[in-house]
């Protein structure tokens, strides 16, 4: 018989290798994009020669990359996640939808979802405009300042939201950047009540963004749709006016299509 629930699994049935290899990978962030055999250590608590191997072995398949004494991770371990989100059916699905959106609106839409401290970009869909804001798929940005993360960490289990809170680092990008933990908290406690995040040029000046939450049927949150608004063409009552209902709407035939 091949169906199981996660309660049928006990410590026999578990890879720890691959358990401690994913370790690795996930050590890598936005703000330590490149570590040393060291530092790799330090940062999953094992020996350096159990990480040296794990490094070494990342290198070999061509998730990692070395220069000197650093590792870095290559492109090639996006098709982890690309993997999982294509057999959930959410790229096929978002695609045509964002497309839709961006025409209608004539601005850049975006999908991302959570990694580490990080939003990380996943589908983008782009205007007719000469100039468009293009974050380019697999960008990586601090989830404390987009409005993308902020939406994606409101959803998280209070447990989870936490952790982030208690371990992230607030990187000042403008003066509008929030810098105070208690002050993102309570703005995500917000976007949670409210189901949308808007944040004001806190990633770039100039720029505003406005994201929801895309549910799967179970209404499991599993990434955010996301419109960025130039402060030369929206204030912020256009954005909740106009933007939020067609991203709420788009948000519901992601769903639908899932």
């Amino acid at each position: 018989m091949d169906s199981f629930d996660s309660s049928d699994i006990n410590d026999r049935d578990l890879v720890h290798s691959l358990a401690r290899g994913l370790e690795v990978i996930c050590a890598f962030t936005r703000s330590r994009p490149k570590m040393t055999l060291s530092e790799v250590a330090r940062a999953t608590g094992m020996t350096r020669a159990t990480a040296r191997r794990f490094l070494l072995t990342l290198v070999h398949e061509g998730y990692a990359g070395k220069d000197g004494k650093l590792f870095s991770l290559k492109p090639k371990v996006l098709r982890l996640g690309y993997s999982a989100l294509a057999s959930m059916g959410i790229l096929d699905v978002v695609q045509p939808i964002m497309n839709d959106l961006a025409k209608a609106l004539q601005e850049s839409v975006f999908v991302a979802v959570l990694s580490g401290e990080d939003a990380v970009y996943i589908a983008r869909a782009t205007s007719d405009r000469l100039m468009n804001i293009s974050f380019a798929v697999g960008t990586r940005a601090p989830a404390h300042a987009v409005s993308t993360g902020r939406i994606l960490l409101a959803m998280e289990p209070e447990d989870a939201l936490l952790d982030y809170l208690d371990r992230v680092t607030l990187e000042r990008l403008t003066s509008n950047t929030v810098m105070s933990k208690v002050k993102l908290r309570a703005m995500i406690d917000e976007a949670r009540a409210q189901d949308f995040s808007i944040v004001d040029q806190e990633l770039e000046v100039g720029i505003q963004s406005i994201s929801v939450p895309i549910r799967d049927s179970a209404h499991r949150t599993i990434a955010a749709l996301n419109v960025c608004c130039p402060t030369a063409r929206f204030s912020l009552p256009d954005i909740t006016g106009r933007i939020l209902p067609a991203l709420q709407a788009a948000s519901r035939r992601v769903t639908a299509g899932l």
